[in-house]
């Protein structure tokens, strides 16, 4: 039996015992997209289920589509030691639906968790402690959504006069970025 066929039953299986939305099957790694409120019951099985053992949580992250009404993908990466496996677990949220924290059952997912909440600002319930991780306390916004302006909102820098970081606010002339797939080196001229 190839891998392909394995993941693919592997997939059905899951199917038939958690509520997945869907699984597909992208270079040899299975994906499956559950509901947001299902996060802990789902990942709860992935680690303890005796045909899963996914101990390993590698990463966590948030793809932002801009235009969809489910903005964000959050992407877990789990790997199974013990089955020599990999799943990705996708989770699709809007801007102001919560996410429950997986980190009483992955101790990994505390940072990755701050990361998502600071850099996009998924919210995640009841996380021990979800604040800014690399962004001043002060930061307004979270700098990698699509719709956040480039230049940020305000400008910081050393005053050596004043010896001390100044915080001035910037006026922006564009509110958000535009968002033009155009390919700025092609020519019509070409």
């Amino acid at each position: 039996m190839t891998l392909k066929n394995l993941q693919n039953n592997f997939g059905k299986y899951l199917l038939t015992l958690l509520p997945i939305s869907n699984f597909t099957i992208h270079k040899k790694e299975l994906s499956i997209t559950i509901p947001s409120n299902k996060v802990l019951q789902v990942f709860t099985f992935l680690k303890y289920h005796s045909n899963c053992q996914f101990k390993s949580l590698c990463d966590i992250t948030v793809v932002d589509h801009l235009r969809r009404e489910k903005r964000f993908e959050i992407v877990y990466n789990l790997l199974s030691i013990h089955y020599n496996s990999r799943i990705r677990v996708k989770v699709l949220v809007d801007d102001l639906e919560p996410v429950e924290s997986i980190t009483s059952l992955y101790k990994s997912a505390n940072w990755f968790e701050r990361e998502a909440w600071d850099m996009f600002g998924v919210f995640f319930t009841n996380h021990p402690d979800l604040r800014r991780i690399l962004t001043d306390y002060g930061f307004e916004g979270h700098p990698l959504r699509k719709d956040f302006p480039l230049t940020g909102y305000s400008e910081v820098y050393y005053d050596e006069n004043k010896k001390r970081v100044v915080y001035n606010s910037l006026n922006l002339a564009q509110k958000f970025r535009v968002l033009d797939i155009s390919n700025p080196w092609k020519s019509d001229n070409i």
